[in-house]
């Protein structure tokens, strides 16, 4: 019997190596900035801060949660931010048309489906990069968001539409959109981690030719994550409508960018195979968090963009970095174990 299994060092170190992983980091760096951005950041700790906190985050959580599962494959969609920018447009064109709310809203979401299918067919029919693909769609549809409303905005929108999209729940503090959010991420949660579509997901990821000879059906299953992913996008597209009370052609810009840095921050890998939707929530709500602590401060816009950017590669980096020195640990210390020739 070994020295550590005497003395309960070997039982400590294990689970110490449960807990060190990327999502607990991330989780943690999460309350360490709300607490910091709460104590030294005007206003920031208000009720009325943190409901406008929510309202920026769900376009940016609603738009990770396929984006997880869509990267977790292997693949990537940039095109999510001009999906919701033309869903906007074509919100705003049939409103000016006279077509009811109630059904340009599930039509708005059935576009962004069909647009996302446009993305998988392109990616698994024809076997483009998704890369090349989304970039691609991200110019046709912002162009083609353009082309349907042009430089105007609508912003006649019913009141009753659009005061839910901002207003709370009852006498609360609560927004409205927080109920919804928490279901859907639930529904993305459970399919990832709780169906076999979430093995599939995370094989598909790590070797997609073993996962095809293990009999998952790579093509398709990348192809309806896509469709998914252009599916909520059209959702955001009407909520983001309804928010700001404007459909316009330029809504969402650059908003790709932010969604593809929460997912990486939240330890979902950009090769595919690895990932935890927790961990994206708690990257989601720390880049949220912090953006909002920084406009409070009144830094630029350009300095944003630039915080942005720098955990997206931040993200990147780290949590190789955390493998490797894991790696190298654990090899240091079965060369220690290990008995000496003699």
């Amino acid at each position: 019997m070994s020295a550590d299994t005497l003395t309960g060092r070997g039982a400590g170190r294990f689970r110490l190596q449960r807990f060190a992983t990327w999502d607990v980091a991330i989780i943690l760096a999460t309350l360490a900035v709300i607490v910091i951005a709460a104590a030294t950041v005007e206003h920031f700790g208000t009720s009325r801060n943190a409901g406008f906190l929510v309202l920026d985050l769900a376009p940016i959580l609603l738009l990770a949660l396929p984006m997880t599962l869509i990267i977790a494959t292997g693949e990537i969609d940039l095109s999510v931010a001009s999906i919701v920018g033309l869903t906007s447009s074509a919100m705003g064109v049939m409103w000016n048309n006279g077509v009811p709310l109630e059904t340009i809203m599930p039509l708005c979401v059935l576009i962004g489906a069909i647009l996302g299918a446009v993305n998988g067919l392109f990616v698994t029919a024809l076997g483009l990069p998704s890369l090349a693909v989304t970039i691609g769609t991200l110019a046709l549809y912002r162009g083609l968001a353009y082309v349907l409303l042009g430089d105007t905005a609508v912003a006649d929108f019913p009141r009753q539409f659009t005061g839910w999209a901002i207003g709370n729940i009852g006498a609360t503090s609560i927004p409205n959109v927080l109920i919804p959010m928490i279901v859907i991420a639930g529904l993305f949660a459970a399919v990832l981690h709780a169906m076999p579509v979430g093995r599939a997901i995370f094989a598909t990821g790590s070797n997609p030719v073993a996962a095809a000879f293990a009999g998952i059906a790579v093509g398709p299953l990348k192809f309806w994550l896509f469709v998914v992913s252009g599916a909520v996008a059209g959702l955001v597209g009407v909520f983001w409508t309804l928010r700001y009370s404007s459909a316009r052609a330029d809504n969402a810009t650059g908003l790709e960018l932010t969604v593809v840095a929460a997912v990486l921050l939240g330890g979902v890998s950009i090769f595919g195979g690895t990932g935890t939707l927790p961990g994206v929530l708690a990257g989601v709500v720390l880049l949220t968090s912090l953006q909002n602590a920084l406009r409070l401060a009144s830094v630029s816009s350009e300095a944003l963009t630039v915080v942005t950017g720098s955990l997206l590669i931040v993200s990147v980096l780290a949590p190789n970095v955390l493998v490797g020195v894991r790696t190298s640990m654990q090899r240091r210390r079965r060369r220690t174990r290990s008995p000496s020739p003699t």
